[in-house]
């Protein structure tokens, strides 16, 4: 611990979550105004009447008064605000496939089975991306192409006689044009969105970045971005053209010179997306910033200006097949072939990254063999195979809904493809599981909620001991504990049962779609039932977005799940939301060195929720490049983060618990973690295998040396916090009001971790100017009411032997 001296100053730098916030709301001011930033990442701090910044307020350090300055980094407006931003969510598909490239498992060193494996499961994840984006474009053809230009608007037709004239669909190529334009235009957009990113000046990551032991080393731009992007535009462009003359079948027959015209660019169609498949296939880069590794030769190959002449060459590729295709038919055999196809080897790809995931992830096991299993990443390291197959069945689905939409509105008579009508079985199918999974969680939830009450409070002893003497806060605390309890340890369970209801529904009707079967008529109900659910699907989702464009709130709800996404680099997918990350991080570093410059400054990375992962990558950054006399004095606080019960469990590779082991022992006691037993999204940090015996609070965790091990009994705060090891677990609802301070009443759960008078306590001790054990004051100006010993009185009837009582985990 360092005295404070009278020219010592604390810089506390927060960044809040994914939820978005106010200016005002992130440095607990009534004003707030930007010292720095650029409009999307923003520097605040507080204010006075005349809208000048201000310090924060006095921070109490072992009894001296220390200067503190608040300032708050906003980085909301990188996610939500907007039609651009809104729009991503319609391509959340493509998301949910690059996120599962960053949840494979770690491959071993000097394994050289682990190492093709890890070849191949990149190699297939891309593939699969580049079949997300050709399958959304052939639905976009079933719409505009086949629903529209061939069949609505053919001559004769009855769809949408009043608007649009009988002389006008006689014109030649314009049904031509009004069915292949939206499609170009759509694929200009994808590939528009995909060159999206943020500036800065950041530093290229070399080979210390790979070698680097702590946790987010490896989050960084991905050098086969643009090889990436110009491929799937190659592909979605090929995969139009194969569309409009024929089908991947055949192309259209026609006589002489013409017939040979469309067969020329047929096969050329085919060849792009061939070429396109191999080389998406091709390239690897399983760092995600290192130039020399797999892949720089491809991504020579198709230099800057190879791309544009291929991307020119296919645009030009599409509009000769619009030439070549005078008038359309009725009907577009072709698009219907093109999406069973598409889909068909989806299936496969899928199916195959699942079997190969199996094998990686045993290879990978022991390097979590020996930790405790709250700890061992989900599924076993296999998370990422349901999170391929969610978004293929969601872009598929979201496809569909827009394809029984539009038929809907151009008045219902129009046929859709014959394969969508196992579409619509899968998702009857599905959705009728889903509605039986749904009631079978909730009862499993109501009899284990009524078994552990009949249990005695067996889940609410840390309530206990947190609110001894408060009767009323126990009963109120240990029901929000339980709850959120459950909600962390199974919410991941969620994403397998809903992945494995779709799979449930697909398998009939990729059986009786293979066999050639007709549906029988008893499933037509399900069918039915399909439609609903596709049509809610594409309506919901639409809506969504119109909501966020328009309304700033709705747009904030809908972020989250972007904040999430968006967290991760393109890797699998080019066109997803850029990295936020790419920014947040070195701007908060270059922040943090701008105040270490006064040699009297000590910075305290402060991050709520998802923040707590951007200032945690933001620190190792540090610790890898600052000094040693300028890394003491750079403390980190967490609040509400998942760190710990998600990060490290779904993404092993790139945030595994050893890195943050690491990243303890770099900060030697400067990281605190504020928890709450009652936040459902965020848990314990630096503790784990927790257990209360005799009146104490006892557990395992990080030692100031990095090590891991059992920790003393935990202290209680002046103001009723228990701190064991790096983690203060708060009182919820809190004990107060406190003088001066902001006063927050009732179960908080997942905010106002600022109102609690430990934060300003878990400032100090992360700013290396005071100790756990130290004596101080309550908030409150009174003696506290709690003794401060490492005993505590609880209950009688919980003080008999009791197991081992850590959260509550599944394999």
């Amino acid at each position: 611990m360092l005295i404070p001296g009278p020219d010592t100053r604390v810089v506390e730098l927060r960044v809040h979550g994914v939820q978005g916030t106010t200016p005002q709301s992130l440095v607990d001011a009534v004003a707030a105004v930007d010292v720095a930033g650029d409009g999307l990442g923003r520097i605040v701090r507080p204010a006075d009447r005349l809208r000048r910044p201000g310090p924060g307020p006095v921070l109490q350090a072992e009894g001296r008064p220390v200067t503190r300055v608040v300032e708050g980094y906003v980085w909301g407006a990188m996610t939500s605000g907007g039609w651009a931003k809104a729009t991503w969510a319609v391509l959340f598909p493509f998301s949910l496939a690059n996120v599962a490239h960053w949840m494979l498992p770690p491959v071993p060193d000097r394994n050289t089975a682990a190492h093709l494996l890890g070849i191949g499961l990149r190699s297939l994840l891309r593939l699969a991306a580049l079949l997300l984006t050709v399958l959304l474009v052939a639905q976009t053809a079933v719409v505009t192409l086949d629903l529209l230009a061939a069949q609505c608007l053919a001559p004769g037709a009855a769809c949408l006689a009043d608007v649009v004239p009988a002389s006008v669909r006689t014109v030649p190529w314009l049904r031509t044009a009004v069915g292949l334009a939206p499609i170009a235009l759509l694929v200009f957009v994808l590939a528009r969105l995909s060159t999206v990113d943020w500036r800065i000046d950041r530093p290229e990551p070399g080979d210390e970045a790979e070698a680097s032991v702590l946790p987010g080393a490896h989050v960084a731009t991905d050098p086969d971005t643009p090889a990436l992007r110009a491929l799937h535009v190659v592909a979605a462009l090929g995969a139009t053209t194969v569309v409009a003359l024929g089908g991947p079948l055949g192309p259209i027959v026609a006589p002489g010179g013409h017939g040979a015209a469309i067969t020329v660019a047929w096969v050329l169609g085919l060849v792009l997306v061939a070429v396109s498949a191999l080389g998406v296939m091709l390239l690897d880069d399983p760092t995600g910033g290192a130039p020399h590794r797999g892949g720089r030769w491809l991504r020579a190959a198709v230099g800057r200006k190879r791309r544009r002449g291929l991307m020119l060459g296919s645009g030009a590729l599409l509009v000769a097949a619009a030439v070549l295709v005078e008038r359309l038919p009725t009907r577009m055999p072709g698009v219907d072939v093109g999406v069973q196809v598409l889909a068909a080897l989806l299936v496969l790809v899928c199916v195959l990254f699942g079997l190969l995931l199996v094998p990686a992830a045993l290879l990978a096991r022991p390097a979590w063999a020996a930790q405790p299993r709250e700890l061992r990443p989900w599924a076993g390291g296999w998370m990422a195979a349901p999170v391929l197959v969610l978004a293929g069945l969601l872009g598929g689905g979201f496809g569909a809904g827009v394809a029984l939409t539009t038929r809907w509105l151009l008045g219902g008579g129009l046929p859709l493809p014959i394969g969508y009508g196992y579409i619509t079985l899968l998702w009857g199918v599905a959705g009728v599981l889903g509605l039986v999974a749904g009631v079978l969680v909730l009862t499993t939830t109501g009899m284990v909620r009524w078994s552990s009450l009949r249990r005695d409070k067996e889940w609410g002893r840390e309530a206990s001991l947190l609110h001894s003497g408060r009767a009323r806060d126990v009963k109120q605390a240990s029901k929000a504990w339980w709850w959120a309890r459950w909600e962390r340890n199974h919410g991941h369970h969620v994403v397998l049962i809903l992945a494995a209801v779709l799979v449930a529904g697909a398998v009939p009707a990729i059986a009786l779609r293979l066999r050639q079967i007709e549906p029988a008529a008893w499933t037509r109900p399900f069918s039915a039932f399909g439609v609903v659910v596709l049509g809610l699907l594409a309506v919901t989702l639409l809506r969504a977005v119109w909501l966020a464009a328009r309304r700033p709130q709705s747009g904030r709800r809908l972020g989250i799940i972007a904040d999430i996404a968006s967290f991760w680099p393109r890797e699998a997918h080019p066109v997803v939301p850029p990295c936020y990350a790419l920014k947040v991080v070195p701007e908060l570093v270059a922040r943090t060195r701008e105040h270490l410059q006064d040699r009297g400054t000590r910075v305290v990375l402060t991050g709520h929720s998802q923040g707590s992962l951007l200032v945690a990558v933001a620190a190792a950054r540090l610790l890898e490049t600052l000094p040693p006399e300028d890394r003491e004095r750079v403390g980190l606080l967490t609040a509400g983060s998942q760190l710990q019960w998600a990060y490290p469990r779904a993404f092993p590779a790139v945030v595994p618990h050893s890195s943050l082991a690491a990243l303890a022992g770099g900060l030697d006691g400067r990281w605190r973690a504020l928890c709450r037993g009652t936040d459902p999204l965020g848990g314990a940090v630096t503790t784990w295998g927790r257990q209360v015996f005799d009146g104490m609070l006892l557990g395992v965790g990080y030692l100031p040396d990095g090590t891991e091990g059992a920790l003393p009994p935990a202290v209680r705060g002046p103001n009723g916090a228990l701190v064991l090891g790096g983690d203060h677990w708060l009182p919820d609802p809190a004990r107060g009001p406190f003088p001066g301070r902001r006063w927050a009443s009732g179960v908080c759960g997942h905010t106002d971790y600022t109102a609690d008078p430990e934060w300003d306590r878990a400032v100090a001790i992360a700013a290396g100017l005071s100790r756990v054990d130290s004596p101080e004051a309550p908030a409150n100006g009174a003696m506290p009411a709690l003794p401060t010993a490492r005993r505590a009185t609880i209950p009688q009837d919980l003080l008999k032997p009791l197991p081992q009582t850590s959260e509550p985990h599944s394999p």
